[in-house]
């Protein structure tokens, strides 16, 4: 290669970026890595993480579904028809425990789920860093439930984000099987 004036250039050693690139396409072609690993190494924003919206309804009004989801005698009764809770399941021994104010504690289904209260507006929304004990240390997703009025019952808006990669699914079907279906259950019978 020449420069401008014509004179014959040194070739540059590539730059950690080039490098970093380059050993990403080669791994990404080899069936070893991804595009979503491409795409952090340019800006460092992951654009692969997995999150789960659900919309379930309740024959309750929102102040009596908010009560139930913070008010820890009542969620232990809840967590008593869960699947997780059925004979076979170990979960622990721990009590339900809710605490009342943001930056408080709760422990659920027998010590399996622990986090903290995020924000707590009554009757109208639930922020919680929520885990699963056997998580790696530190990490905590966010839930969050927004309560809204539908007719006589209450939409419960329901977003969880922040959890470890492939482990969507299977916490999809647990708030399904755990939360919303004995939720139900313990509204009509209460």
């Amino acid at each position: 290669m020449n420069d401008a004036s014509g004179q014959p250039t040194l070739a540059q050693p590539p730059t950690r970026r080039q490098i970093l690139l380059a050993a990403t396409a080669a791994l990404a072609g080899l069936g070893i890595g991804s595009i979503g690993a491409l795409a952090r190494t340019e800006d460092g924003v992951s654009r692969t993480s997995e999150s789960i919206h659900q919309e379930p309804v309740f024959k309750a009004n929102p102040k009596r579904v908010y009560e139930v989801l913070t008010n820890e005698m009542q969620f232990e009764k809840v967590t008593q028809l869960s699947a997780a809770m059925q004979p076979g399941m170990a979960l622990g021994e721990k009590r339900t425990q809710i605490a009342g104010e943001a930056g408080g504690s709760f422990t659920l289904f027998g010590g399996h789920i622990v986090g903290r209260q995020i924000e707590l507006l009554p009757n109208e929304r639930i922020v919680q860093a929520w885990r699963v004990v056997d998580w790696n240390p530190g990490v905590y997703s966010i839930v969050k439930f927004e309560f809204t009025e539908q007719g006589s019952g209450t939409r419960i808006i329901f977003d969880h984000a922040g959890f470890p990669q492939g482990k969507g699914q299977h916490l999809a079907e647990g708030w399904k099987m755990n939360y919303w279906e004995p939720l139900e259950k313990y509204l009509i019978s209460s």
